[in-house]
């Protein structure tokens, strides 16, 4: 009878048997985040480039809470800051994503990991991550604002109701944001994976038919991270051209 051969066991950093172009994805994902984050941390800082045109604004400067006789005394987007940044930056999937790609740790499935030793996240500074739960409650809060100022952007001041392709932009934001959120390993866990039992009550079976829709959206958390990440740049960055005059909105008004 054949006896197995083990295979050889590779040690240290990038070391595997895997023959497959297993570094595309952390590449890809390095170059992506950087990009897609690095204007958003841009674009809270770019307050004086006109944000707002009509019935759009910018989801980044949503809500609009420092404004005093029609000057801004801080730039309203820093108040994602203490919700959304907090909440996308200690999500379970972006944690995969950057650990793979900026901290090597480890870089793929099967591939040696940079650091001689795995020390989890019980200790500082990698224990901060455990505040994802805190900020999730926070980015709740954030859905209706941003839906309200979807709707908002339906209608203009001067012309009333109508639609353009800033309207749009906002909507698919707001959806896309929101099952964002809603898809969230916390919310999914506060739902119902604390409980022993679905039966016991009928609220703990209301509990159970929650839990399993976020469990259906939590599946597809990964596809939620990407598409709201694109598309807050993407709607940023067209109210931005439409109002510094850079190009037109298509729109049923007469302006802009």
């Amino acid at each position: 009878m054949a006896q197995a051969v083990a295979s050889p066991h590779r040690r240290g950093f990038r070391s595997t048997l895997r023959t497959d172009a297993w570094w595309f994805e952390p590449v890809l994902v390095f170059i992506s985040l950087s990009v897609f984050f690095g204007w958003l941390t841009v674009s809270i800082f770019l307050d004086q480039w006109a944000f707002e045109i009509g019935p759009y604004l910018s989801p980044i400067y949503e809500p609009k809470f420092f404004e005093a006789h029609g000057n801004i005394l801080i730039s309203p987007a820093l108040i994602v800051l203490i919700g959304p940044v907090p909440f996308r930056a200690t999500c379970y999937y972006y944690r995969r994503a950057y650990y793979r790609s900026y901290f090597l740790s480890p870089p793929a499935c099967a591939v040696g990991d940079v650091a001689p030793s795995y020390k989890g996240e019980s200790r500082f500074p990698l224990i901060i991550q455990n505040v994802h739960r805190f900020a999730m409650y926070m980015a709740l809060v954030f859905i209706p604002i941003l839906w309200i100022g979807a709707v908002k952007g339906f209608h203009d001041a001067d012309e009333g109701w109508g639609i353009g392709l800033g309207s749009i932009f906002l909507v698919v934001n707001a959806y896309l944001l929101m099952m964002y959120t809603v898809g969230c390993h916390s919310l999914r866990h506060f739902s119902g994976g604390s409980l022993n039992t679905f039966s016991a009550s009928a609220w703990t079976r209301l509990r159970k038919r929650i839990w399993d829709r976020v469990s259906l959206w939590n599946g597809q958390h990964r596809f939620w991270a990407w598409t709201s990440l694109i598309w807050i740049v993407a709607t940023d960055l067209y109210i931005r051209l439409v109002a510094n005059d850079i190009i037109t909105d298509p729109n049923t008004w007469d302006h802009f």
